[in-house]
């Protein structure tokens, strides 16, 4: 995984700060209940692995797509990125647009280990 800057970092912090972040035990629930989980890490990061039934959409294409995908602002939405820090500022994103969004909190490396634990 990329070395992130300290302003990224940041970014993500401020971020997490406006969202609720989730458990992977957590995420489950909600996934098996009926949300749709998001992958917005880059398509290639995607293809190489991903949690199955997720959608991908790329962070840096989300507010262009996200309607297409979800043009229910009710449905519930599972964000996540690979270590929760870009999942956290398209959660951010996705919820300033009106959508109920929560971050997997550790993102897909927390989902992993949990899933290798249980």
């Amino acid at each position: 995984m990329p070395k992130h800057s300290e302003e990224f970092l940041k970014l993500a912090e401020d971020a997490k700060r406006r969202i609720k972040q989730v458990s992977p035990a957590e995420a489950r629930e909600m996934i098996s209940s009926g949300s749709l989980l998001l992958d917005v890490r880059d398509r290639e990061e995607f293809e190489q692995g991903h949690i199955e039934g997720a959608v991908n959409i790329s962070r840096g294409t989300l507010e262009m797509h996200i309607s297409d995908v979800v043009p229910d602002k009710q449905m519930p939405i599972v964000c996540h990125c690979a270590g929760g820090n870009r999942g956290a500022l398209a959660a951010d994103t996705l919820q300033r647009m009106g959508y109920k969004v929560v971050n997997l909190d550790g993102g897909l490396k927390a989902y992993q280990e949990d899933e290798d634990r249980g």
